[in-house]
């Protein structure tokens, strides 16, 4: 039995412990803050709650291969999960209305035609069946296996990009998001609803690679699936989960620095309490690290030619953007027939892209608008609670402690979400605003940002650094760590420590 010691109580972290201690291990989490979860925050007032974090979840099988494999309750008994349907619906800036239907590829090819002209939803169709390639070719090195030593086969794009044919040029393969938009998708409006999937996870349509298309392909092909109680309700189950299993929790405890030994790591170092008079060692066979450990090491954690984290090159700058939020109380009960989430696009997707990757505000940004059915969001049926969010830069270049510029934006995203629901400003009781500053306040996110999932292709500029480390014994787990962000990726990284500490250099990936 090993003692193991992981910094960070988020969902990557909470699913390595469980994994770990169902092993055999001795397993304690040290986390700073007072809670558990990590980015699944909840805010609540007067009744009203609401989701601070990802509010909806993506492949659901991983979460539930983590309750299958370290307990005897299954996921669905831990929490009520249920599907969106519809999974979305989008409101462009011509005035077109679709609302696209849960896990039915043919029922989004139908709504597609139907609502975008014949053709349209074909076109979409044959994209996603290109994806489905992408995803094929990728999923085991990209999801599922450690980061390869040769990882630099990750650097070619696998999707499979139509050759398109031009007059007495040379044919053009799309290489980019954006390309793919113009070239393969041949309509403004599939071009914006496949560069809003891309830029919700913070990423630039314009030079992010094609293989992107396995984010709509997975929400399309696994569901969109919300959590009953908010997904503050599935930390908790993991977090429950974890005691279960004789994890320990130690909250408020502050990792200063991670000690090594013999040229391994050995234990952290705790920053002194408030009834202590100095740090506390304590000490572990292996470290876990939910967050970044560059600044808790004496030595270079990465070989030459390895995956480095974003922002290694020494500038500090946040690599991706954050998420601005608007938390709405309104009068007035949530109509039947309405859908869960509404994406409100933007009338220049372009100038939206140009100003969040270079540190301005949009001026008219795509909002997402998200009305939960779920009575445990609202003090009764004549109220509801809205979310509203928006990709933004990050905190830094803009200055989202400014009282006056959060005031002004969220008067933009209010503005856009008007489209999807009338008199919004005349049924609002009252408002929260949540910005890329709170979250780096609540997270220790450098900026706020908020760390996209790992892409196959760009050379590799998109993937995250390996999840064991030029320190043996020390090991990366979440966001920031190979697989890459989003709450299901987060739980393969949790599943990707776990084999490496238990199967050690034999660990082929999860099956």
């Amino acid at each position: 039995m090993a003692r193991i010691a992981v910094i960070g109580a988020g969902m990557g972290a909470m699913a390595a412990a469980a994994r770990l201690a169902v092993a055999g291990h001795r397993v304690t989490v040290y986390e700073r803050s007072a809670t558990y979860g990590g980015a699944l925050g909840r805010f609540e007032r007067d009744g009203f709650a609401y989701d601070t974090g990802p509010a909806l979840l993506h492949l659901p099988a991983v979460y539930r291969d983590l309750f299958l494999k370290t307990g005897r309750k299954p996921l669905e008994e831990c929490v009520r999960m249920t599907q969106v349907d519809p999974a979305s619906r989008h409101l462009f800036p011509d005035g077109t209305d679709v609302s696209l239907p849960n896990t039915s590829r043919a029922g989004v090819v139908s709504a597609l035609n139907a609502a975008l002209g014949a053709g349209a939803g074909t076109r979409w169709g044959d994209f996603l069946g290109r994806a489905r390639d992408a995803w094929d070719r990728s999923r085991r090195p990209l999801l599922e296996e450690p980061l390869r030593g040769d990882w630099q086969v990750l650097g070619r794009d696998p999707y499979p990009a139509v050759r398109q044919r031009r007059l007495l040029r040379a044919p053009r393969v799309a290489g980019t998001v954006a390309e793919v938009g113009t070239g393969e998708l041949a309509d403004r409006r599939l071009a914006a609803l496949f560069e809003g999937y891309v830029l919700s996870y913070g990423l630039d349509p314009r030079r992010t690679p094609a293989s992107a298309a396995l984010l709509p392909y997975m929400e399309q092909t696994f569901g969109t699936w919300y959590v009953q109680g908010g997904m503050r309700a599935l930390a908790h189950a993991v977090y429950e989960r974890c005691l279960e299993r004789r994890v320990e929790f130690v909250f408020r405890a502050d990792v200063i620095r991670i000690v090594e030994k013999d040229g391994r790591a050995a234990g952290v170092e705790l920053a002194p309490g408030p009834a202590a008079s100095g740090s506390t060692v304590v000490e572990a066979d292996h470290v876990v690290a939910g967050t970044a450990p560059a600044a808790l090491v004496d030595r270079e954690l990465w070989r030459d030619g390895d995956v480095r984290p974003r922002g290694a090159d020494g500038s500090g700058a946040p690599s991706v953007p954050g998420r601005f939020t608007v938390l709405l109380a309104l009068r007035g009960g949530r109509p039947d027939g309405t859908a869960h989430r509404t994406v409100v696009h933007s009338p220049d997707g372009g100038d939206e892209a140009d100003a969040v990757f270079s540190g301005r505000t949009a001026e008219r940004p795509t909002v997402t608008v998200l009305r939960p059915d779920d009575p445990t969001t609202r003090p009764d049926d004549g109220h509801e609670a809205l979310t509203l969010t928006a990709t933004v830069a990050p905190h830094g270049p803009v200055d989202w402690n400014d009282t006056g510029a959060r005031e002004r934006y969220a008067d933009v995203l209010m503005e856009a979400a008007g489209a999807a629901v009338p008199e919004l400003r005349e049924r609002l009781c009252w408002r929260e605003i949540r910005t890329p500053a709170d979250t780096a306040a609540a997270t220790g996110a450098r900026g706020g940002s908020v760390p996209a999932p790992s892409l196959a292709g760009a050379e590799g500029r998109l993937l995250r650094p390996a999840n064991s480390t030029r320190l043996p014994g020390l090991y990366l787990v979440g966001g920031e760590a190979h697989p890459g962000g989003g709450l299901a990726h987060a739980g393969m990284s949790g599943t990707l420590v776990a084999g490496l500490i238990v199967e050690g250099a034999d660990f082929r990936g999860s099956r």
